[in-house]
C-alpha cells in the first residue's frame, strides 16, 4: 500500500541523503494503516512539489516519545531531548491520545527521486 505524508524541509532532506531512517509520528487513525513492506510518498513543504519514496522496514509503537526513544537510544538524556523537541510539533495531550510512532524506512534508491505529476516516475 503506497500511504502519502508531508515533511518539512530538514527532515525530508535527511531522509533523501541517507541520514535519517526512522520517521516520528503520532500513532493516529492513519499512521495505524501504516504496515510493514507499505511505501510512502514523503512531500516536501511548503510547495509539495518534490517527493522521494521509501518502503517501511518496521514499526515502533510505545505511548510517548521519551518511551519510544529510550528504547532506541541508550542515552537517557538524549531521550528526553529528543522527546522535547517532538513537542514543538506534537503536543503532549496528542501524545497520550493516540501513543507514538517510529517508522523505520529505507529510500527505494538513492540516485532516485520520485517526481509525481500526472502518474510520472523520472530518474535524476
Amino acid at each position: 500500500m503506497l500511504h502519502q505524508m508531508k515533511l518539512n524541509e530538514d527532515p525530508f532532506e535527511r531522509i533523501k541523503n541517507g541520514t535519517k531512517t526512522i520517521e516520528f509520528r503520532l500513532y493516529d487513525e492513519k499512521r495505524r494503516k501504516v504496515k510493514i513492506g507499505d511505501k510512502i510518498e514523503f512531500s516536501k513543504l511548503p510547495d509539495l512539489q518534490e517527493k522521494i519514496l521509501v518502503d517501511v522496514l518496521d514499526l515502533y509503537t510505545e505511548p510517548s516519545f521519551e518511551e519510544l526513544f529510550e528504547k532506541l537510544y541508550e542515552d537517557k538524556e538524549l531521550a528526553k531531548q529528543k522527546a522535547n523537541a517532538m513537542y514543538e510539533i506534537y503536543s503532549p495531550e496528542n501524545e497520550k491520545k493516540y501513543g507514538v510512532v517510529g517508522i523505520k524506512i529505507k529510500l527505494v534508491d538513492n540516485w532516485f527521486r520520485y517526481t509525481y505529476n500526472k502518474h510520472e516516475i523520472k530518474r535524476l
